[in-house]
Order: C-alpha cells, then structure tokens, then sequence
C-alpha cells in the first residue's frame, strides 16, 4: 500500500498535469521517508511523451519499464509493486535523475516538468501511418532465420542467386564517366536534354524520332517512373479540365495515391479476369466506351503491374482506334520496356502505335528496372503536343512545378544511360544484358509451372507462363500468402503477386513444394 506521503505526492503531481490516454515518460525518483520499514524507494510516475516497446524493470541498471498512464510503481528491494492503476499508454524511461525533497518541492518540480513536457510535444496529434506493403513483407523476411527463406516481394531483379545485379554495361560507362572528370554542377530544373531526347528515341524508335512532329514533344527528366506519373499528374490536376484518371483494376499500388495526392479524381476500368487469371478485355473495352470525352486513361505499356497480362498487339490496335473515337487521352506508364520480350523495341509496341495514330498521349518511363539503376532514380516525362509553342508552354509549367518540389534531378544516373545509349558497342552489350535478365525469369516461369504440374496440383498453372515480365499474379488468397509466410518462409505480398526475379534454380523446386502444399 501507499503511505499517506506517496499517495499525496501521487495525486499532487497527477492532479496537475496527467490526462488519461495521453502517452507518457517516465522519471526516476528517489524519494525519502515514504514508508517506516523502506526509509529510502525508487518512485516511478509519468509525464507526456511518445510510447516505445517495454522493457524489464531493474533496480540496478534502471532500464525502461511498462506502466501506463496514471500508473505508479513503487520500488522495494529488487521487486516493482503496481499501485494506483488508471488506463493510458505504455512508455519509457527518459530523463532519468534522482531527488530528495519534501513532497510539496517535488511536486512543484514535477508539474513544471509536465508543463515543459506537453509545451514540447508538437506531433502528439500525428498519427502512426500503416506499413508500406511491399517494405513490410521485406521486413518479415529479413527476420526469418529460415535458411530456405524466399523473398518474392520486391519489383527489382536478382541473379541467379538470389543477388542484386549489376549490368556489365552499366559498369563499363560508370568507368568511362569516371576517367572523363565530369564537374557535379546542378542540372537544369528540366533535367539533361540529351537524356530526354535519347529517353524518346528508345520509347518511340530512331525513325520516329527522326519525323515531322517529334519536335513537338516536351519532356522532362523526373524522379524515376515515380516522378514522372506525380509530375504529369501535378500538370492534368493544374492546367486540365477534367483530370479524371482512370487506372486498371489493379494497377500498380503507389498509382492511386500519386494521382490522388497530385490532385486528380481516380476511377477505375475492367483490366483483370480473375477465373482466367488473364485479361478481361470485353469489359475493358465496356468500360472505356462509357468514359466521358477527354478523360486520361492510364496504360501499362508492357508487362502490367501486379497481372502481368497485357493485350495482344491486335487489342492496343482496337484500343487505340476507340480511344480516338472517344476523345480519350492515353496515359502509358513504361517502367519495364524490355523486360517483357528482352527487346526494347517489341515492348514499345502499344506508344508507338498510340503516337503512329495521332494521340496527344502522356509517357512516363523508369529506366531503374531496364538499366538496373534503382537507386538513381532516372525517368522521364512527356507530352505529344500540337506545336512548338505549345509543347514549350507545357515544359515551362513543368519546370515550374518541379523547381520548389525537388528544384534539380540527380545527374550520375543520366549519365550512365546517355554513355550507353550512344555508344554503338555499349548498347548492343545492354541490349544483349537486358535480353538475358527477361530469359532467365521467363525460364523461372517454365520451371515453377512444370515444377507444380509434376506434383499432381489440380489447379491449372498455365497462366504462370502466359503472363509477362517481372511478375506472377498466381492466384493466391490472401490466406494462402499467409500459410506460405508462416509454414514455409515464402514472403509475397497478399493479394499474390509473385516477383519472379526473386526466383531462382536453387528455391524453385522449394517455391513449387511450398505453393502446393497451400493449395491443395
């Protein structure tokens, strides 16, 4: 129990300044006096502050401790004794020091502390956001012990080991710029235009590049594909009278909020057919034939993300030709040309043909997947306009839009791609890179098929194989990813998109073993 002394602290100090529910701090004291048998106790109280993992009380090393808000513990010998319960936040020791003073002194000393406290707390009404999906599903990887663990979350390619892979072509150009003694100046607010004009040239072909018209691109370097599809979004949200953007159902995750952070109205169309696991193109075809005029579609040009199910070339004809019926504005998001085909120019097919038709057509590209170059960052943004002056007048409110965000993009990365790009022997080697990275998950296709075929499954696979690119949308429930977690350390993210870059010759057997057993 507490002596009369301690509860007239407790409720003097809590009286002023505790309010239930508000997460605390804790302080050490050393108070004298209050109890006859203990003439000296350690008194733990709370004041404001953010919550952390509890840890065991010590009385020797007086580490953190759990209590909650309106708690008080009092320490006798090496045993903590809970008293004076009330509901509130766990929390940690911070600050710690001793005092002996009378009751009516520490009390003074106390609230004081509890004033500073709460005039410091500015973020105590900012909420904790959720776990970014995919990040999470890594981090649940990376605390597996499991040596059989498989990691099939993360959109970036490995090697055949499991490893994050440099191309040969990439390091060839990096040693190249380093001989050349380049300065680190700051790029223009557009970013390279050398950079630009090549990024165009391997979207649309030399011989597009190369026609009347072309001039009247305007484009930016940007913040990878990212950075593109938020700056594009920026434009149609400012400038355009209707930014409706219409995304697939799904579409890559960071698409919704990127336009809806940017300003835009996001809606949805018909992409995916779950009973085929294959795309629904009636009902896409439905759905864009009732959008109003001048509504801005979004388009994966190749290799959809989460499906990996694109139209045939004979659907981007028909979807062009009804996009030009309707006054649609098409919005082609390329972020893995050349990993759908291992050639660049096969998986440009649906932008040239949407530019070959006349479509004042959006494109934001990433180059992090095809070049390898996550971490720099490198993409590009561009408008097909009507004319010089207009496409001048829409990169200058690019610029304008770009310079308090980021006010320059980063130059290493650029640089790398320029350096390949126009050097004839560099880009055959990249070319030839990009080439092996789209076999070898293709044949990870093959193997995980056969491989769950071979095991007597009853369910049909035949879409692992008939879908494109980086990833795998098997088919997975939700509670079948979380049995895959659980029982066999295979982390994916839930609505079971497979990143077949993570695959390997090694786990593939492993993968297959796993995915059966949950879906028997």
């Amino acid at each position: 129990m507490l002596s009369a002394r301690a509860a007239c602290l407790f409720h003097a100090v809590f009286g002023g300044c505790w309010r239930t529910g508000v997460q605390l701090e804790l302080y050490v004291l050393s108070v004298s006096g209050v109890s006859e048998k203990n003439p000296r106790h350690d008194l733990y109280f709370a004041t404001q502050h953010e919550p952390v993992a509890h840890e065991q009380v010590s009385r020797r090393s007086r580490q953190c401790v759990r209590v909650t808000a309106g708690e008080l513990l009092l320490i006798s010998g090496e045993e903590p004794s809970l008293i004076a319960m009330a509901p509130g936040a766990m929390t940690r020791i911070a600050g710690m020091r001793a005092l002996t003073a009378p009751s009516s002194t520490l009390a003074r000393s106390l609230q004081r502390s509890c004033a500073a406290r709460r005039e410091m707390s500015r973020w105590s009404k900012v909420p904790l956001g959720p776990e970014d999906a995919i990040l999470g599903v890594t981090v649940a990887y990376n605390h597996d012990p499991n040596p059989k663990k498989i990691n099939l979350g993360v959109g970036a390619y490995r090697d055949d080991e499991g490893k994050p892979f440099v191309l040969e072509s990439v390091r060839m150009a990096e040693r190249i710029l380093l001989e050349a003694e380049n300065a680190m100046e700051y790029l223009p607010v557009a970013g390279d235009k050398t950079f630009v004009k090549n990024a165009l040239k391997l979207a649309f072909g030399s011989e597009c590049s190369a026609a009347p018209g072309f001039e009247n691109f305007a484009g930016m370097q940007t913040l990878s594909g990212t950075g593109a599809c938020r700056m594009g979004g920026e434009l149609l949200a400012r400038f355009y009278d209707a930014p409706d953007v219409y995304l697939p159902t799904p579409s890559w995750a960071n698409h919704t909020p990127i336009f809806k952070d940017a300003g835009c109205t996001v809606k949805g169309y018909t992409y995916y057919d779950a009973s085929t696991c294959g795309l629904d193109f009636k009902g896409m075809v439905a759905d864009i034939e009732k959008m109003p005029p001048s509504s801005v579609v979004l388009l994966h040009a190749c290799a959809h993300n989460p499906t990996g199910v694109d139209p045939s070339k004979a659907q981007w004809d028909q979807l062009s030709a009804l996009m030009r019926e309707k006054h649609l504005v098409p919005f082609f998001d390329m972020a893995y040309q050349g990993f759908t085909s291992g050639d660049a120019d096969v998986d440009a097919y649906a932008p040239r043909k949407f530019l070959k038709d006349g479509h004042h057509m959006i494109l934001a590209q990433s180059f992090s997947k095809n070049f390898g170059l996550y971490g720099h960052r490198v993409g590009c943004l561009s408008f097909a306009c009507d004319s010089v002056a207009e496409a001048q007048a829409v990169e200058s409110q690019l610029k304008i839009l770009a310079r308090p965000m980021y006010s320059n993009p980063p130059i290493h990365g650029v640089r790398v791609v320029n350096e390949i790009l126009q050097e004839k022997t560099l880009e055959s080697k990249w070319r030839l890179e990009m080439q092996g990275m789209a076999e070898r998950i293709t044949g990870m296709r093959m193997k995980l098929r056969s491989g769950l075929e071979a095991r007597g499954s009853a369910k049909i696979w035949d879409h692992i194989t008939s879908q494109n690119g980086m990833f795998c949308y098997s088919g997975l429930t939700p509670e079948q990813v979380g049995r895959l977690s659980t029982e066999w350390s295979v982390y994916l993210t839930k609505n079971g998109r497979i990143s077949m870059a993570g695959v390997t010759s090694r786990s593939v057997e492993y993968l297959a073993d796993a995915i059966h057993a949950v879906t028997k």
